[in-house]
């Protein structure tokens, strides 16, 4: 996907850098695999703000994407690769051969006409899914389960590339995009190659606004508030935090601090954690 820069004709688009869209060949969603989102400006079930700066923004359709790709040998054709706006990786619109449709993140490369398959004993090829089982150690993957047919849920992301770095006993050694290093079952599905999208990173906003339809609302820093608002607040003119380390609206430290609570099941198959 390739991004060009704008032209300074405005503040709005003097540094703005966007998406030329040149990798899309369909342009409107597939409708039966669509349905309305809800939005919640961050609140949770009780009504609580549990996320803030959120609200607002472009009204959005989410598309159904099929992270389990549980339909075995069945080969199915690419019929176009769509923009998703609920993520930052290309969605292909697929078609199997007794007509099902279905969405899929698009990997790097994969064209309209191309033929993909799920199934144990599928050929190692971009888009193919299959138990890492059957994966070659060395291979580049994502959408990685961490359970058996719960569906993928790592390596979603644009230009996501997780590595098999070996096998051990019932257990795959990955390499995440993070650097970190961590065991997944060998019977646990993925999908071959690189997801596509790689300059997603590269796009600069340029202006509010477009945070504004993104359902972004804004930051405010806290040492602009003040002292009854945030630790951070308070002061003479522009002053510093008035503390040796930085934290968080309500006085958790922010810089280093681990949130993680309690032991987590899967912290046991961390091997290298990312930091």
């Amino acid at each position: 996907m390739p991004v060009k820069q704008k032209n300074p004709r405005s503040p709005g688009t003097r540094f703005q850098v966007c998406d030329t869209f040149e990798d899309i060949t369909k342009f409107s969603p597939e409708k039966s695999l669509i349905v309305s989102l809800k939005k919640n400006g961050g609140r949770g079930f009780k009504g609580r703000i549990s996320m803030r700066h959120i609200g607002g923004g472009s009204r959005q359709m989410y598309r159904l994407i099929d992270f389990k790709r549980n339909k075995d040998n069945v080969k199915a054709k690419v019929l176009g690769i769509e923009y998703d706006p609920n993520r930052n990786v290309r969605i292909a619109l697929v078609q199997y051969d007794d007509s099902e449709k279905r969405y899929i993140l698009a990997p790097l490369n994969l064209n309209v006409g191309d033929v993909i398959e799920s199934g144990p004993e599928v050929e190692i090829e971009k888009g193919n899914c299959l138990p890492m089982r059957n994966i070659p150690v060395g291979t580049v993957i994502h959408n990685v389960e961490l359970q058996k047919g719960r569906g993928g849920q790592m390596g979603r992301a644009a230009g996501a590339a997780i590595s098999i770095l070996g096998k051990e006993g019932e257990y795959a050694i990955l390499k995440m995009p993070s650097g970190e290093q961590r065991l997944v079952h060998l019977d646990c599905r993925a999908t071959i190659g690189q997801l596509g999208n790689l300059d997603a990173k590269n796009v600069v906003l340029g202006k509010a606004g477009r945070k504004r339809h993104l359902g972004r609302r804004p930051e405010v820093r806290g040492v602009a508030m003040n002292p009854c608002d945030h630790p951070h607040g308070g002061g003479e003119g522009k002053s510093g935090i008035g503390r040796v380390h930085p934290v968080s609206k309500w006085g958790q430290p922010s810089l280093g601090y681990k949130t993680r609570i309690g032991k987590r099941r899967s912290d046991r198959f961390i091997l290298t954690r990312r930091k």
